[in-house]
């Protein structure tokens, strides 16, 4: 796939990368399609794709757009791209490149003055809500601004939205007609204002290019070669606004995996990824497979909750390797209530902080924001210090602003000297001092200071000779972005939140059936794949130690009435206590067989090879069905009998229901016993694992 490099390529620029990632690197100018997996390395792949185009002189370095999703994802690319040199080529998420772009060609498609951007647009949709009688309550409001991003984002008008929405089977926080109108309304108060929300930035940008030529001339003189993080996020608006950019051209490189697609709530699908070569079929196409982020342990967690999902298309199937050294094997509990999970994960913890793993390389990551409270309680009553996602923007601490500002200050007379010196004499003005002060609101003032020294460090090390002044302009950088550094502290997050980032120690925890998956999830299939793709990333995010827990209560004394995850079954280990309460709650006295998704007891023969009663949904993977007939046809060729001896319809539907993960689980399906799992069991599983 990769071609020979040009005689101008800075010697031994691909070296460090693996076969595949050179390969996706060092591919030709053209459409090029990298299907990641978590932790391969798509960052250092894209990166060192973009060093190799323009060291081979394809490209110039002013000419190369990237995009991602998130300012922080931006930040880690423009500062890959300067460790290896280069300089000029844009790194931005869509919104940012758009607004920079419409703010330069409005003078000329407008006339005016440009547009304020609304930051939230919360009291607008109020005004609508209003004004359309919808009703102003604030959880209301906020389902109609979510609903008003999803539209547009999925480039639906205010009078197409009851149509789309009654076709998509929308679940709205008032009747159709009604989102409708606040939609309409919210339009008119927002132009009435003349304001832009961010999806106007795309709106526009991408309006002004198509209709007009000379626009469209200039940026496309000015920009030649794209590439596009995240692919499998893009949503309807994101990609017409990418189409616009190329005008037909086809220097795109874009880099994604469908396996981490849990954004369609708004609008993201990941059909542009799959759909990548039907538009481009000269495209190189390389996947990365090698996973250089987690344990062989946690690799093999997440090949098996992923391994479960429903009609994985060819595209998303990838099978991650895990590259690094072993590591303890997943933990796995269940506690009586939350409060009872909570205070074990900080106990757990404790122990690794004392153990040497550092606050700010640990995550507890949970399905909805709300479950944060238990954990902040738990982690406070130990003194482990936590940040929790989604808090104050650490530019903006009043701290964080004082030496911004005493830096700036201090750039303009720096005479040259060390850079971390530098830094490390300006902060211990303003409160840095040697040692850690006690007490909470002093330490993460003193933390905040400190990550600053963190980021001169890095600087010092990526650029040589980097002084004061270039720190304080790659700091301001960073403070339009939202491109924090790492602050001590223990992370709490959504599996949302998390999507990106990594830690050496993940909690997984609330793993309960109605907040994993979401109760609002039951009954719809693609969101309930879109629950187990969530989970995935969540499992993902670790590097070392991972721990899955649920509690069977919400408070102490409560009544028990929770289970643990659909999602769990089939993972954790025969032996494992957890796994043995399991077992003992489905087949309570009498041994009578229960239903693995509701509990209820089974009477009918195939509801018992099924392992699921008939008033719960079929969960057949109708992919991995075919893929288990066309097994059975050649094998029953082969043996040179009837297809049913290998095995019979109702089985190999039971096995594409269940998706065993070993000979345990194999032959705990009914009509499967010794000699058919000596004899086929191991080609079953690879077919069910996709081999």
């Amino acid at each position: 796939m990769a071609t020979a490099l040009g005689s101008s390529t800075r010697p031994g620029l691909l070296d460090a990368l693996d076969p595949e990632q050179r390969a996706a690197a060092g591919a030709p100018r053209g459409p090029v399609c990298v299907l990641a997996g978590a932790g391969t390395g798509k960052t250092r792949t894209i990166t060192h794709r973009i060093a190799h185009l323009i060291a081979s002189g394809h490209v110039a370095a002013g000419q190369v757009l990237a995009v991602t999703f998130t300012a922080r994802a931006a930040g880690e690319m423009r500062t890959r791209l300067r460790s290896l040199g280069v300089d000029g080529a844009q790194a931005l998420t869509f919104h940012a490149a758009a607004r920079r772009q419409l703010r330069y060609f409005w003078p000329r498609v407008v006339g005016d003055r440009p547009w304020d951007l609304v930051d939230n647009k919360f009291r607008l949709v109020g005004q609508a809500a209003n004004r359309a009688g919808a009703g102003t309550e604030i959880e209301t409001v906020r389902d109609l601004a979510s609903e008003i991003e999803w539209a547009k984002a999925s480039l639906v008008a205010p009078d197409d939205y009851p149509a789309v929405a009654a076709r998509t089977q929308r679940d709205t926080p008032v009747p159709v007609a009604k989102v409708a109108e606040v939609y309409r309304r919210y339009e008119e108060v927002k132009n009435s204002a003349q304001v832009l929300d961010f999806d106007d930035l795309l709106l526009h940008t991408t309006a002004a290019l198509e209709e007009h030529g000379a626009v469209a001339q200039e940026f496309r003189e000015r920009y030649r070669c794209f590439v596009v993080d995240e692919y499998q996020d893009v949503t309807p608006l994101q990609q017409r606004l990418l189409d616009a950019w190329l005008g037909g051209r086809d220097d795109l490189t874009v880099v994604g995996d469908a396996n981490q697609t849990i954004y369609s709530f708004g609008g993201a699908s990941p059909r542009s990824l799959l759909e990548f070569t039907r538009r481009f079929p000269e495209a190189t196409v390389v996947r990365l497979e090698r996973d250089y982020r987690s344990t062989p342990q946690v690799v093999d967690l997440a090949n098996r909750v992923i391994g479960a999902a429903h009609g994985r298309p060819a595209g998303s199937r990838l099978q991650l390797i895990g590259q690094r050294h072993a590591g303890p094997e997943p933990r796995f509990a269940e506690y009586e209530d939350e409060p009872a999970e909570a205070s074990a994960a900080a106990a757990r913890i404790r122990q690794l902080l004392d153990g040497g793993v550092a606050a700010s390389e640990i995550a507890i990551l949970y399905r909805v924001n709300a479950q944060s409270e238990a954990y902040e309680q738990a982690l406070t009553e130990l003194g482990i210090p936590y940040l929790v996602r989604g808090g104050e923007r650490f530019f903006a601490r009043a701290e964080v602003r004082q030496a911004m500002s005493a830096l700036r200050v201090a750039s303009a007379d720096d005479g040259g000297r060390d850079l971390v010196t530098s830094v490390r004499r300006v902060l211990a003005k303003v409160g840095l001092t040697e040692q850690p002060p006690a007490g909470g609101a002093a330490k993460e003032r003193w933390d905040a200071l400190l990550a600053l020294v963190e980021l001169a460090e890095e600087l010092a090390t990526a650029v040589e000779g980097a002084d004061l002044a270039r720190y304080v302009a790659d700091l301001e950088q960073r403070a339009a972005a939202q491109h924090p550094p790492t602050v001590e502290g223990v992370t709490l997050a959504s599996l949302h939140a998390a999507k990106g980032l990594e830690w050496d120690a993940v909690f997984l925890v609330g793993l309960a059936d109605g907040t994993m998956p979401i109760l609002h999830a039951d009954g719809d299939d693609s969101a309930i794949e879109e629950e187990r793709r969530l989970l995935y990333v969540g499992v993902t995010r670790a590097r070392e130690h991972l721990s899955l827990s649920w509690a069977l209560a919400r408070n102490p004394g409560g009544r028990r009435h929770r289970r643990r995850s659909r999602f769990l079954y089939g993972l954790i280990p025969e032996d494992h206590p957890a796994a043995r309460v399991a077992r003992s709650q489905a087949k309570p006295s009498g041994s009578k067989a229960r239903c693995r998704i509701c509990g209820g007891v089974l009477t009918e023969t195939m509801e018992i090879k099924l392992s699921r009663c008939g008033r719960c949904p079929s969960t057949v993977d109708e992919d991995l069905l075919e893929r288990l007939k066309a097994w059975r046809g050649d094998r029953s060729r082969e043996l040179k009998v009837p297809a049913y001896v290998v095995f019979t319809d109702a089985t190999l539907v039971a096995i594409a229901e269940q998706r065993p993960a070993d000979d345990h689980a194999l032959v705990s399906i009914s009509g499967i016993g010794a000699s058919k799992l000596e004899r086929f069991g191991a080609e079953v599983l690879a077919v069910v694992r996709g081999r």
